[in-house]
């Protein structure tokens, strides 16, 4: 629209000021009953070689006794084709000018689903495009190659302090031997579960870095594994009756969710109770303690890393566990809910969808 009155206008002008500036008014002025332009030769009125002559909104003059220069219909139909042409050709140039930038989304979408050491960030062309185009993709270039370096520098971070860990644990375990049998018993079962912990960190940094794609599991059959472990240590976990339910994801990844949920209702809720639905195409396994819930205002706060929401959970960890199995829930098309119990308590939900 903008582009064809732009035109029109810029025709006028031209058109006005050119005749004004080489015959002078015609007779009457520009609003007085001056001669009507038309097709035939004009002594005072040249017709305008890029507008039709005529005017659309005349259709009074065959009554005036003045003779259109051009019927209104045929007049209308060309201002119509104009009007249409211009349209597409501001649409063609929308649509061109727009392709950096749905490149770009394209990139940036790719960037979001998430970094994996064997495939390289997305790469946008610094050559094509305008100035401004240029710079935006090399400035995204280099937040991509940035952003892979630290995901790859933290993965080996924690690889390494895994792995580092087993040597302390093992000669830890040896000098166990000099210690009262009851006490042996505790510290055996307490460097276990830290080895268990420590293979559950160092197998999802192997999925992550193999890049693996996600398989269909069994999320009842992995929810009643995790249930019967923490039973055999007689923990007060239970786990409804369900049906099979078949997700997408990574089984190491998706076991370390579970153990974090259910290590929480257990630390904070002297409880957990298991449970698995489906509403369309997601799958919902919430795991619900009698804790005492967390204030609304800082549920979002619960996914933050460091974060401690009271004092209770300052001495039991890190603030770390939460934001974890969010972000490797997201990495499989999930999310990690939490809301208050009417009844008291807390309920996590992981959301996933239905494989």
């Amino acid at each position: 629209m903008l582009m064809w009155l732009s035109l029109v206008v810029s025709h006028l002008v031209a058109f006005l000021t050119v005749t004004h500036a080489e015959f002078g008014l015609p007779p009457g002025g520009f609003g007085g009953p001056g001669p009507v332009v038309g097709i035939g030769p004009q002594p005072h009125w040249p017709a305008i070689p890029s507008l039709p002559p005529g005017i659309p909104l005349a259709a009074d003059l065959p009554a005036a006794g003045l003779p259109p220069a051009m019927p209104v219909h045929a007049l209308w139909l060309d201002y119509g084709l104009r009007f249409l042409v211009i349209g597409l050709g501001a649409l063609l140039g929308a649509y061109w000018l727009s392709a950096p930038m749905r490149r770009l989304t394209t990139a940036a979408e790719t960037l979001a689903e998430g970094l994996h050491p064997r495939r390289p960030p997305p790469v946008l062309d610094e050559n094509a495009g305008t100035r401004e185009v240029r710079r935006t993709a090399r400035v995204f270039n280099h937040m991509a190659t940035r952003l892979q370096a630290q995901f790859d520098a933290r993965g080996l971070q924690m690889a390494a302090l895994s792995h580092d860990l087993r040597t302390p644990l093992t000669r830890l375990r040896l000098r166990l031997d000099a210690l009262p049998a009851p006490m042996v018993h505790s510290a055996v079962a307490d460097i276990q579960e830290m080895n268990n912990m420590i293979e559950g960190a160092l197998a999802v940094l192997r999925e992550q870095q193999e890049g693996g794609d996600a398989r269909v599991m069994d999320l009842t059959a992995l929810m009643q594994s995790v249930s019967d472990d923490m039973a055999e240590q007689n923990l007060p976990v239970t786990m409804q009756d369900s049906p099979p339910v078949r997700v997408r994801a990574h089984p190491a990844a998706l076991r370390r969710i579970v153990d974090n949920l259910v290590s929480n209702a257990l630390r904070y809720g002297e409880r957990a109770r298991l449970g698995v639905r489906l509403q369309g195409q997601q799958v919902l396994m919430s795991v619900d303690d009698d804790g005492p819930g967390i204030a609304p205002e800082h549920m979002d706060k619960a996914f933050q890393p460091w974060v401690r929401l009271s004092p209770a959970h300052a001495r039991a960890g890190h603030g770390l566990g939460l934001a974890l199995a969010r972000e490797l829930a997201q990495r499989d098309g999930g999310d990690i809910v939490l809301s208050n119990r009417p009844n008291g308590g807390l309920r996590a939900e992981l959301v996933l969808p239905l494989a």
